[in-house]
């Protein structure tokens, strides 16, 4: 993982599946998403790096089109995707999302142990990262549930 930031854009895993997003059809985006997301989620074993760094990326981009998300400005992030704009995204991945980053920050995860040995938790800008986006893709409406049948406006 050759990371130059903590942002979940900044190593070149995440920058290389950013230009596979960008590359695909637009249909075919949001299955992307879905795909890089779910790696990381069902991996019954130890967590590889790179399928950690795709999933980061990913909720990345499903948390920006939440409320509260942050807008995606990375110039490593998709190009698509920067300055506003919008995936067609389906209601559940969020909490396929949430599920990846839990998984990611387990201990039986690469990404996890990497960045671990590197900081102290306490002061690990990449667990704060994650840790932020994971509180927007679980900030939920008052009904309890997330109020459309797919994630197109904020």
């Amino acid at each position: 993982m050759g990371a130059w930031d903590s942002g979940p854009f900044d190593n070149d895993t995440a920058a290389d599946w950013c230009g596979e997003l960008d590359d695909a059809d637009a249909a075919q985006r949001p299955v992307l998403v879905r795909t890089a997301l779910n790696r990381a989620a069902v991996e019954q074993d130890y967590l590889d790096a790179d399928i950690a760094c795709e999933a980061i990326a990913a909720a990345a981009i499903v948390a920006a089109h939440l409320p509260g998300g942050q807008p995606i400005s990375s110039p490593y992030a998709p190009e698509v995707l920067r300055n506003g704009g919008r995936l067609d995204l389906p209601a559940d991945l969020p909490a396929l999302a949430a599920n990846a980053l839990d998984r990611i920050m387990s201990a039986n995860s690469e990404w996890h142990d990497l960045w671990h040995e590197a900081f102290a938790d306490d002061d690990n800008r990449a667990f704060d990262t994650v840790r932020e986006l994971r509180r927007t893709l679980t900030a939920r409406s008052g009904t309890g549930g997330y109020a459309v049948d797919r994630i197109t406006a904020r």
